[in-house]
């Protein structure tokens, strides 16, 4: 079947879903990933892997797929991206690859996130993914990796296989950053998470974790006393954002960082058979329309509330959560008040919310990032009947390095400087990911990740 349209993927039915933590969608089976993979036009000149910031041999894994062969599939797919699984059900592809495919032109394009996922799936369940274990003689040299998200994990994976000795320092008490924190159990399982982290380890590369650079040791003592050779920085976007409004430190108001990691980090989702314990109101507003926002709204749903709001203050076309994302969270009962923005959070005498004024908005002039300015309608203020508030307005990045690490070029910002492969002000010290680039895609840290891995590589050899 050449063309046509393609191959929907199965889901958990949305008023089961919405009470429970499992994955949402269910995977391709092989004979759909086979009848997928047959769309595909092996183009001669294939646009789909300019869209891809890691350039996967996209045509080259479908055709393995095509064929059954999946322990080539996954080779092909592996030589690329290290963390498939991963990116087959986080990446936008909506946005990248699938964009580019010329079957999107008239018609459906091929479904790439899908099938990414289905080879990664069954490779990790048939024992296949371990073929990428061709590693280099090892060269005596030692690499630091500051941050195990996605950038940090693919940097190690790439130097590891290069015969580097490589250890990743990981502030928090698992490795994953916001693989682990930030996306939920019901988009991304954390067991495989896990699997490419211990797949890392099978590689040789040392995993501490509670170790916060910045404190147990700074980038200098990295260098001179723990003897490191060059220096990964990948500690990501973690700083919430809020609006500074009234009201925002009453009890009931969340950042979706605090929020979604006390859910799926600490595993409050599993409360009381885990000690960690979550306030859940019956009526919660979500303040902002990424796919964080998404993610708070979508668990708070899962955790019991009654009514759940994403408030936002522009328009559906302007929201920049995955439309996917945007149509599970409709589908599961979440309610989008849109043009409307929070003015203040009200609270009783006991320090708890019992309400959100919001003042409608109309979309104005577009503004610099092409987006129209939403503007607020004059004596259109009412009070928003809420009694937790999570806000999901964007985070920044994280600046404990930069307080102790003084000649490091930031922004002003607070993003660290570095140029197209991640050099940094400092000799040695290379960046990428959120925390050059701000909140991004995970697939743009793990492109960041790979540059650096091989600029690092090549400042080591001319070292």
């Amino acid at each position: 079947m050449r063309g046509g349209m393609r191959n929907p993927m199965p889901e958990q039915p949305a008023d089961v879903r919405n009470k429970n933590f499992k994955e949402v969608a269910l995977g391709y089976d092989m004979k759909t990933a086979v009848d997928e993979a047959e769309r595909c036009l092996n183009c001669p000149r294939p646009l789909c892997v300019t869209g891809c910031p890691v350039n996967v041999e996209i045509p080259a894994f479908i055709h393995a797929v095509k064929e059954g062969n999946m322990e080539e599939a996954i080779k092909i797919l592996k030589r690329k991206n290290s963390l498939p699984a991963v990116c087959g059900r986080v990446c936008p592809q909506e946005n990248q690859c699938e964009s580019k495919c010329v079957l999107g032109i008239k018609g459906q394009s091929v479904a790439i996130g899908r099938l990414e996922r289905f080879v990664a799936d069954y490779a990790r369940e048939h024992g296949m993914d371990n073929v990428d274990n061709e590693k280099a003689a090892p060269n005596g040299k030692k690499v630091a990796i500051v941050g195990s998200g996605p950038s940090g994990l693919t940097a190690a994976g790439d130097l590891a296989k290069m015969g580097y000795d490589v250890t990743i320092f990981e502030a928090l008490h698992a490795p994953g950053g916001v693989l682990m924190y930030g996306i939920p159990e019901f988009r991304l399982p954390k067991e495989i998470v896990q699997h490419e982290i211990d797949a890392l380890k099978k590689l040789g590369v040392k995993v501490m974790v509670d170790a916060v650079i910045g404190r147990l040791f700074t980038v200098q003592e990295l260098f001179e006393e723990e003897g490191f050779d060059a220096i990964y920085v990948g500690t990501g976007a973690g700083l919430p954002h809020f609006m500074n409004i009234e009201g925002e430190n009453l009890n009931g108001v969340y950042s979706a960082n605090e929020f979604l990691t006390r859910v799926n980090l600490m595993r409050a989702y599993q409360f009381p058979k885990v000690a960690t314990p979550v306030y859940v109101g019956k009526k919660v507003a979500v303040v902002g329309a990424g796919n964080v926002a998404m993610d708070a709204a979508r668990t708070a749903k899962r955790l019991g509330a009654d009514e759940v709001y994403i408030v936002y203050r522009r328009s559906e076309e302007e929201m920049p959560a995955r439309k996917e994302e945007i149509g599970h969270a409709r589908e599961e009962g979440i309610e989008l008040r849109l043009l409307n923005n929070p003015v203040r959070i009200l609270g009783n005498d006991k320090g708890w919310v019992t309400g959100m004024e919001c003042i409608k908005m109309e979309l104005g002039e577009p503004d610099a990032s092409g987006r129209r300015s939403p503007v607020a309608i004059k004596g259109s203020e009412y009070v928003l009947d809420v009694d937790m508030v999570v806000m999901a307005i964007g985070q920044g990045p994280n600046p404990l390095l930069k307080q102790t690490t003084h000649d490091l070029e930031t922004n002003k910002r607070g993003n660290i400087v570095a140029d197209e492969n991640g050099a940094t002000s400092i000799p040695g010290v290379f960046a990428g990911g959120d925390i050059v680039t701000g909140a991004a895609t995970v697939i743009s840290a793990m492109g960041a990740g790979k540059k650096a891995a091989h600029a690092i590589d090549e400042y080591l050899k001319n070292k």
